[in-house]
């Protein structure tokens, strides 16, 4: 590992992926980037409304770090968060993906989509789920 890349908004189960990607960081000595997706479709709210929440997550995501000794490269994007995080990993290099697990049951993922589903079944890096 030497590229890890992860994929943060804030909530809980972005927050241990958090701390999967800087244990990972720590024990491999890998540069460590930490991405947060304002989603955006066609058919959904505007951005705009979004935009605040995810660079208040890309601080906080910071903070975290830092406070375990560990500095990342932040990255804030605007689109379909499993598409963007599959992008942003491979045009970046990054040979692992660290994503959170909402839990979400069948329906749920019929219905809303699981960016952590889309991007371990998409992206050509290796994909580490926290749960």
């Amino acid at each position: 590992m030497k590229k890890i890349l992860i994929a943060y908004d804030g909530e809980e189960h972005s927050r241990l992926a958090l701390e999967r990607g800087a244990d990972l960081a720590l024990a491999f000595g890998a540069q460590l980037a930490v991405i947060s997706v304002t989603p955006w479709r066609k058919d959904r709210f505007p951005v705009d409304l979004w935009d605040g929440a995810h660079a208040r997550a890309l601080e906080s995501a910071a903070d975290r770090l830092r406070k375990r000794g560990v500095s990342a490269e932040l990255l804030s994007r605007t689109g379909d968060p499993g598409q963007t995080i599959e992008a942003a990993a491979e045009g970046g290099n990054f040979d692992t993906i660290v994503v959170g697990s909402r839990g979400l049951g069948a329906v749920a993922r019929f219905m809303q989509g699981s960016v952590s589903e889309h991007v371990a079944t998409s992206a050509k890096a290796s994909v580490v789920i926290a749960r």
